[in-house]
């Protein structure tokens, strides 16, 4: 509100200063400026900044009067104290050059250089498995607690799988595992699940929320569609299936396009998908705001995605909480300036060039007998026999021409390099009021007081190696707290996309640090974090809740048990289909707009940025499908009313359910051991006796026609489909 209505005259980009009074910094609002100070800190309520505004002693702003709701506000913080976000020195002044940058390496804990811990103690000896459980063990014993025993091979086998894969075990893989006596039998069906080619449709879809990733169509401004999306889509999967090296992946989503490899380029769509916001009238102002969010969505992706840090609150002034200058905010922006969007094919130059050549021979063919043909037209009936056969002979070469065109080749939306000038400051956020040139570079809080210019191309490039360099304390530590929390519902900082001093501190300071050493020890491969994760006697505790723990750790922040955890809108759909056997396995391809009538997996479902332009979009946000307009931390899980009435009352459960029951019935022909079958099928377990009874009392519990016997079937099998304990992993 200052800024809005105060600083045109009270800044320190004011000229002159009004009064000698600025309100841009607290200590420049205690002291105060020709009337005195405008913050009396022993009666907050006396101010003069209150008066002045209630026209009471001065007339400010002196050609309007605030608002109401206005005057209130700003009263109320007044008689609070004033509190003042921290300060960086002057804040209209953006180059940072007071910020003592070898200092901050020590006042905040993601900051600071990774070094790899030494181990702990081991606090529970008989529970310890893996140096993970060090950690987590000498957290329980210092909060009086103790870890859950190890979860059943048939829990285990489910939890493994769906975390993984996204997929339910079958039951022959239940009893496969289950009968394995080998001593490294739980680690053979990790290794197995990491070689499936499913684990990277379930873990490129966690990036893809990362990535804000959809197909476009964000509404007014930014209604685009692109139709290309998919490409990128499948490019994540497959990189996550190779075990693409984490420090590569975000190299290629940041530069790929300058390797000089099309498949590379396909990497830039995680920026290019993104929103292009277009002016709403052709005018100055307009052109420049659409401008300014553009390159505030590339900088906020790039910064929160990769590094958890919240450039884009520094686009208007210096970041009010974390060492990050409105200059470096401008570094990073010119850098995406230089970076437009465009569509481009995804084949080889040669494969182009060849099928160019031979649209443009058509497309010359086709303008020749456009002309011939009006003149014959034009002549009518003194028509000459010469140019109707030279019309013939055109045509007849035209169609030859099309029948030896090759393919089409598909086309990405990729960045491109498209100069490599520098921005000017945008004060306070307006592109048109230009400040001083900010050079492109990488962020100081990184790099130290001096980093070198970026001088190659856009400066992308450069850009990806600062980012993905071990030197940098942010990036290992902000996958490896991304993995964690897919894997256990809670990441070990709670706000994995914001490590700033407005974040979270970490539950388990030093399990983060020696996790991100062991990424990059180990080549940057997630699928190893992945093993050493889950060989752990910490991933592999009961869920059970226990009585005397929760009362000390309610949220199982120290990780005395594994979370019971709800599936994804994804896994829940995939699991229903893949247990009625509907399931259609196929990788790749253009996606869905009406997912709950396809049968391949979610991750293939097409979602807008609107999250309402498609059929499929509705159905996904009704379980907690995050809109793509910004980069996702982490989704929420709702429990709404209309998701319980979607689970008794919609098609897509009765047709899933008349499916089950099609499938039970073709495999087995008693009740007893149809309902055997769909206890495997969906929780990996055996029925007990009594959950037999109960079924076959209620489907044989009166007389009827084979359709009323079927209806209970089907009234049976949606109870079972619906169920908590299909939808929760244990």
């Amino acid at each position: 509100m200052l800024s809005k209505h105060c600083y045109e005259c009270h800044s320190g980009k004011s000229d002159p200063i009004q009064g000698a009074l600025r309100l841009d910094t607290r200590t420049a609002l205690t002291k105060g400026g020709d009337s005195g100070t405008a913050f009396n800190a022993d009666d907050p309520k006396t101010s003069l900044i209150i008066s002045a505004v209630k026209y009471q002693s001065f007339e400010m702003p002196p050609k309007y009067k605030l608002s109401g709701t206005d005057i209130a506000l700003l009263e109320d913080w007044v008689t609070r104290g004033a509190p003042w976000p921290m300060e960086t020195g002057d804040s209209d002044n953006p180059t940072g050059e007071d910020i003592n940058w070898d200092s901050l390496k020590t006042k905040h804990w993601a900051w600071a250089p990774i070094t790899r811990p030494s181990l702990p103690d081991d606090a529970f000896p008989e529970w310890t498995m893996s140096p993970i459980d060090l950690f987590v063990g000498r957290e329980l014993k210092a909060n009086a607690l103790s870890p859950s025993a190890m979860a059943t091979r048939r829990t285990l086998i489910r939890r493994v799988a769906l975390d993984l894969t996204g997929l339910l075990p079958s039951p022959e893989q239940v009893q496969e595992f289950l009968s394995d006596e080998r001593p490294d039998a739980y680690e053979h069906l990790l290794d197995r699940l990491l070689a499936s080619p499913h684990y990277g449709e379930t873990w490129g879809r966690h990036w893809l929320d990362v990535a804000r990733f959809s197909e476009g169509i964000g509404g007014f401004n930014d209604n685009q569609h692109l139709p290309h999306a998919w490409h990128y889509r499948d490019w994540v999967i497959d990189a996550w299936n190779r075990d693409l090296a984490y420090d590569k992946f975000v190299e290629l989503q940041i530069a790929g396009d300058t390797t000089g490899d099309y498949n590379n380029a396909i990497a830039t769509g995680f920026f290019a998908l993104g929103p292009s916001y277009r002016s709403d009238g052709g005018d100055a102002d307009s052109k420049a705001s659409a401008q300014i969010e553009t390159l505030d969505d590339r900088v906020d992706t790039f910064s929160r995605a990769f590094m958890a840090l919240t450039v884009s609150c520094a686009r208007c002034h210096d970041h009010k909480f974390d060492p990050i200058p409105t200059m470096d905010y401008y570094s990073i922006a010119g850098i995406f300036q230089n970076s437009p969007p465009h569509v481009t094919p995804i084949a080889p130059a040669e494969q182009v060039k060849v099928r160019n050549d031979a649209k443009a021979q058509v497309d010359n063919l086709n303008k020749q007998i456009g002309a011939l043909d009006k003149k014959i037209k034009d002549a009518k009936d003194n028509a000459t026999d010469e140019d109707k056969q030279a019309l013939e002979t055109l045509k007849s070469e035209r169609d030859q021409a099309q029948a030896n065109m090759p393919p089409d080749y598909p086309n990405a939306h990729v960045l491109r390099e498209g100069g490599n000038g520098n921005m000017h400051v945008a004060l306070r956020g307006d592109l048109r009021k230009r400040g001083d040139i900010a050079p492109r570079r990488f962020l100081r809080l990184v790099a130290g007081a001096e980093p070198a210019e970026f001088t190659d191309g856009s400066g992308r490039k450069e850009l990806a190696k600062a980012v993905t360099d071990r030197n940098n304390p942010l990036t290992s530590r902000v996958i490896v707290n991304r993995i964690w929390m897919h894997h256990f519902g809670r990441a070990l900082v709670t706000s994995p996309s914001n490590f700033g001093t407005l974040g979270q501190k970490p539950s388990h300071p030093e399990l983060l640090d020696w996790l991100a050493s062991e990424l990059m020890d180990n080549g940057w491969s997630i699928k190893t974090l992945h093993k050493a994760i889950m060989m752990s006697s910490t991933y592999r505790q009961q869920s059970r809740f226990r009585e005397v723990e929760f009362a000390i750790d309610g949220d199982n922040k120290y990780l005395w048990r594994m979370s019971p955890r709800r599936m994804t809108i994804e896994s829940w759909r995939d699991a229903l289909l893949q247990a009625t056997g509907e399931l259609e396995w196929r990788l790749h391809g253009s996606s869905h707009r009406d997912i709950a009538n396809a049968r391949q997996r979610t991750i293939y479902a097409a979602s807008s940025r609107s999250g309402e332009a498609f059929p499929s979009d509705t159905f996904l946000r009704l379980f907690d499908f995050p809109v793509m307009r910004a980069t996702i931390a982490q989704r929420p899980s709702s429990t709404v009313p209309q998701q319980f009435l979607f689970l008794m009352n919609s098609g897509f459960m009765i047709q899933r359910a008349n499916h089950f029951v099609d499938y039970l019935h073709r495999h087995s022909t008693e009740n007893s051991q149809r309902i055997e079958q769909a206890y495997r099928l969906l929780y990996a377990r055996q029925p007990t006796q009594e959950e037999i009874n109960l079924g076959v009392n209620f489907l044989e519990a009166s007389a009827g026609s084979d359709d009323v016997k079927i209806n209970r079937w089907v009234q049976y099998a949606q109870v079972l489909l619906s169920s908590n304990e299909l939808m929760f992993v244990r």
